[in-house]
């Protein structure tokens, strides 16, 4: 198995893991206002991260600062952006429609990087695109201000996604790690303050929300991104994580009863094909990134 193969089965578990996160916010939103459910998931992560690299923040080089700010300010953004969304739109459409950041990665990929995807790769993201469409829009409500704010953060998400690409190939990807986890703690509870009417019920179901996201959507999965995206493209990773939606679509059926028709089901199929030719591209495609 080869080191990208290793990297690339990691981000698929933490694909696997974001999916179940839609149905589980739209239910913690339930028993908190969505800046405030933002900041304390993320300072629960702050602290149990904390004691891995406390010894070493002294050392902290002025790239990595940069870049931990950087992708941590995207973070933010892109999860502000997701989690008030979803107090406006079902937690199936969120998926779907953060599943375009596949269409954004590429395009930032191009602009800041100056390196375009392969032929495999754009193959992909057009399939992806197609089957988002159609998982998107066949029995779906009308376009709203929650799929317009989750939009905003699947753009967001595709800048975050090049820009860690760019950063932990030159800082230290724990240091990152955990600034990534300061500044979503802190933009949040700050946004909390000053932009929302806040509130908090500490219900049993708000704990075990706040436990699944923080320790597996949050710890795991972003440790495990920001440590593995580097071995693969960013292009390639934006493909991986296309297959989300369609994780979200299957839990919101079967813990919502949201429904997504048959033409949803065949977007499924279409996303999970595009992202089959993206990873087989160097197969049937020029070798090399």
């Amino acid at each position: 198995m080869t080191i990208r193969t290793r990297a690339e089965l990691y981000l698929l578990s933490c694909t696997l893991i974001w999916g179940g996160t839609f149905v589980v916010v739209k239910g913690g939103l339930d028993d908190s206002s969505p800046l405030l459910f933002v900041a304390i998931r993320f300072a629960i992560a702050t602290l149990l991260f904390l004691p891995f690299v406390v010894r070493n923040l002294g050392s902290m080089t002025r790239k990595t600062l940069e870049g931990g700010l950087v992708v941590g300010f995207l973070l933010f953004l892109g999860f502000v952006f997701q989690t008030v969304g979803l107090t406006y739109t079902t937690a199936s459409k969120s998926g779907f429609i953060t599943g375009l950041l596949v269409v954004f990665t590429p395009v930032f990929q191009v602009l800041i990087e100056r390196r375009a995807p392969k032929a495999g790769n754009v193959i992909g993201v057009v399939l992806v695109t197609a089957g988002l469409y159609l998982l998107t829009s066949p029995e779906g409500s009308e376009f709203n201000v929650g799929d317009l704010l989750t939009l905003f953060c699947a753009a967001v998400f595709g800048l975050y996604i090049v820009y860690l690409d760019i950063y932990t190939k030159q800082g230290d990807v724990w240091q990152i790690v955990f600034l990534q986890f300061v500044v979503t703690a802190v933009g949040a509870a700050l946004w909390a303050v000053f932009f929302e009417e806040m509130f908090l019920d500490l219900t049993p179901g708000l704990w075990g929300a706040l436990a699944y996201l923080s320790l597996l959507a949050t710890l795991y999965t972003l440790t495990v991104q920001t440590r593995y995206q580097k071995e693969t493209t960013p292009t390639r990773a934006a493909v991986i994580f296309s297959i989300e939606p369609v994780f979200a679509a299957v839990i919101a059926y079967v813990a919502l009863g949201e429904r997504i028709g048959l033409l949803g089901v065949i977007g499924g199929g279409v996303v999970v094909g595009g992202l089959l030719v993206s990873e087989l591209s160097d197969v049937f495609f020029m070798k090399g990134d």
